[in-house]
């Protein structure tokens, strides 16, 4: 991909190994577009120049423009399976003869695709925007095959009628317009976008657009075409990667970094200083060579002008497959006015560390922004949405939300709900007083009544009841409030004890003044961190038991199966079952109902909190009122009393987590997929292929010996499939 001021090489004629066919078709434009019976192309009649003798690069032929464009149309045959990626036809501005699109931005050097007909297809419905009508010039494949390599896409109005069709009574409609698109194949499964010609030399015609060959072919197709049977959540939109473009202009190289055009909204632009789109794009350059499966995508927005980007990288990708079932979206930066409008994907991984799953830069806070940001994320994330998403409070992001993942449950994060309470009133957040009760209705109440009667009677305490903050958390605290969540589960993501509070993923290293380019030359060094903390948390797990600090034989058998940070956490809810005593309250059948009363300190009775706990003996299935299983992962303390109680010797295998397993294994690059790949496909061949050789690298990786077996293995591959090369020759 490109970047604002990055200069490209001119472009290539096509490579010696390829052959471009050009096939005979009228010249008359009216006929070749309005009546398709009447069209002549003769398949099987192509020059090769090859064959010919005619060596492109040596012998200087331009494709484009050489003297057979006077005696041919240069039509290829375009495929039927092309699909309608595009909308209706909406207004359109023409400037100084260079084409805008609203929906679609007008082409730029550097723009990929996922594949040919992605390509085309966005250039025929930006021109169906425009006006125009658009065919393939000229296109060329690779020697002794029929796989397409590069292609050029221009206007129809191109070129001029014949000597031979001079007198012909049709209506000229070729002007020797110069619009088009130069498109290459590159590392064999994308489609890049090699030069750009905008300005046509002609009035568009919506009407005659609409009745091209291109545009009937498209329709048709789409009428045909049927939608993939997939989750109603997996919402995810057609992304396509393209140049990294100044905040202005439209990614032209000679665009002038900082000057805004007067037409273009600021506000609708990513905010970014000199020299930002430039560091942006180095990045993703520099970070793509060494990590083959990152993945950016970009917004632009109608003007053509950067709007948001998100990038992932291979490890993010491969950990949300394991650990996507819990995402925290973390607006820090953006709620803070920080100078880098970030937005950072966070999940925890088995030792309870939090991970990095994918990043955003937004130009605003808006339902459309945080909707594209949430369908890029989904599109990058093989389209698993989350169970659970933890946000801070924004309506805009609520309602993206519901959109994107409709099935997903929608929490708040507890602590920054509390902590905004307290920040907006005045003197009460002062008050000892105040916040005592608030942190006893929010925290301590285990029932909705409860809850709900604490409420009430804080803000008639405190004069507070028509504050509107207050009044608009209360009716939406089914998305925050701990006695409404029990049925969710959080994997410890949200605090729900006192005085604990979540903290931002880049806090200690972000701050409201970094800069663009301090993020990026961090970035890397805090992820690095992080996944070297995991490793160590790994080995340790891996060689050390941790002490023990009771004789219970819960602690005994767990600390031989949960990785050593998740059991220190659980380790904390066995120390305290001294303190609990049991009553029995109820029967029916296998379930049994008891009263777990929790005293501060053993043999304290002031200070006695009661927890109900539903048992069923027959299913081994236990619930507590105070959900701490959903909540965090693991049986609380009230639960395991139960269970002792009625002399169970083992937690039952269900509430025991894989993902706390200190024998949990991963892998750090994305799932290989389906068997299923087409063998006619060079493309899925090459995908799938790497994906499978990636899981021996990463094995690999862990130790001498792994390296060692996975460097054997590779040289006795390469060794078998050359035999079979051999045996084809």
């Amino acid at each position: 991909m490109t970047g604002d001021h990055h200069i490209l090489p001119p472009p290539t004629p096509s490579p010696p190994d390829l052959h471009v066919t050009i096939e005979k078709g009228s010249q008359n434009r009216e006929q070749l577009f309005e009546d398709d019976e009447n069209e002549l192309e003769m398949e099987g009649n192509g020059i090769n120049f090859e064959s010919n003798g005619l060596d492109i690069e040596e012998n200087g032929l331009d494709i484009e423009s050489n003297d057979l464009q006077d005696d041919c149309d240069q039509m290829l045959e375009i495929e039927d399976n092309h699909e309608s990626n595009g909308a209706d036809a909406t207004a359109v501005s023409v400037e100084n003869g260079i084409s805008q699109g609203r929906n679609y931005p007008p082409s730029a050097v550097g723009m990929e695709f996922e594949s040919y007909d992605d390509a085309y297809n966005y250039y025929n419905c930006y021109a169906k925007e425009l006006g125009f009508a658009i065919r393939v010039k000229s296109s060329w494949t690779k020697r002794n095959s029929k796989e397409k390599r590069g292609a050029v896409l221009c206007c129809n109005c191109e070129g001029f009628k014949t000597i031979k069709e001079a007198n012909s009574r049709r209506k000229e409609t070729r002007t020797g317009c110069l619009a088009m698109i130069r498109l290459r194949l590159v590392e064999s499964n994308r489609w890049r976008v090699d030069e750009v010609k905008l300005e046509h030399n002609h009035l568009f015609d919506h009407e005659r657009a609409q009745n091209c060959k291109s545009r009937k072919k498209l329709d048709a197709v789409a009428k045909r075409k049927v939608e993939p049977t997939v989750d109603v959540e997996v919402r995810t939109i057609k992304l396509y990667r393209t140049s990294m473009v100044d905040p202005v202009g439209y990614g032209s190289s000679n665009s002038l970094e900082g000057e805004i055009s007067e037409c273009v909204d600021r506000s609708r632009c990513l905010k970014l200083k000199k020299g930002d789109s430039q560091i942006i794009y180095n990045f993703f350059s520099r970070i793509q060579l060494t990590n083959p499966n990152f993945v950016y995508l970009i917004d632009l927005n109608d003007e053509g002008c950067l709007r948001n980007v998100f990038w992932i990288d291979s490890r993010s990708r491969a950990a949300y497959g394991y650990f996507g079932d819990v995402v925290a979206v973390d607006t820090t930066c953006l709620s803070n006015k920080h100078e880098i409008p970030l937005v950072a994907f966070v999940g925890v991984n088995h030792h309870g560390q939090s991970i990095l799953l994918g990043c955003g830069l937004v130009a605003d806070e808006t339902f459309e922004t945080y909707v594209w940001l949430f369908r890029a994320w989904l599109t990058c994330t093989s389209g698993h949405p989350p169970q659970t998403i933890i946000t801070d409070h924004c309506r805009a992001m609520q309602s993206a939300i519901s959109e994107v993942f409709p099935r997903a449950h929608h929490r708040l994060h507890l602590s920054h709900v509390v902590q905004s309470i307290l920040e907006n009133l005045g003197e009460l957040q002062e008050s000892g007083v105040f916040q005592m009760i608030l942190n006893r209705t929010v925290y301590e109440t285990v029932k909705v009544d409860e809850f709900e009667m604490g409420w009430d009677d804080m803000i008639r305490r405190f004069g507070i009841t028509d504050h509107a903050l207050l009044c608009t958390l209360y009716e939406e605290r089914e998305r925050w409030a701990p006695v409404y969540q029990k049925d969710t589960f959080f994997a410890g993501m949200c605090s729900f004890q006192n005085g604990e509070s979540t903290s931002s993923f880049f806090d200690g290293y972000v701050h409201k003044q970094t800069s663009l380019k301090e993020f990026f030359d961090m970035y890397e060094l805090v992820l690095q961190k992080t996944r070297k903390r995991e490793a160590a948390s790994d080995i340790e797990s891996r060689d050390s038991s941790p002490m023990l600090k009771t004789r219970c034989f819960y602690e005994l058998q767990l600390s031989k199966l949960y990785a050593n940070g998740i059991f220190r956490r659980f380790q904390d809810e066995v120390v305290l079952m001294p303190c609990l005593s049991i009553t029995q309250t109820h029967a029916n059948g296998h379930v049994i109902t008891y009263m777990i009363k929790e005293h501060e300190a053993e043999g304290d009775r002031s200070n006695i909190r009661n927890f109900e706990v539903m048992y069923d003996k027959a299913g081994m299935e236990i619930r507590c009122i105070c959900s701490c299983f959903n909540f965090n992962g693991y049986l609380c303390r009230h639960g395991l009393y139960v269970l002792k109680y009625n002399g169970v010797e083992d937690v039952p295998f269900q509430y025991i987590l894989s993902r706390w397993r200190k024998d949990f294994k991963r892998l750090y690059n994305p799932n290989v997929g389906s068997n299923n790949v087409d063998s006619s496909n060079p493309i899925q061949l090459f995908d799938h292929l790497y994906r499978r050789s990636m899981q021996v690298v990463e094995e690999g990786m862990m130790s001498q010996d792994h390296y060692t077996v996975a460097c054997q293995a590779f040289k006795e591959s390469l060794n078998k499939v050359r035999l079979v090369a051999n045996k084809h020759v």
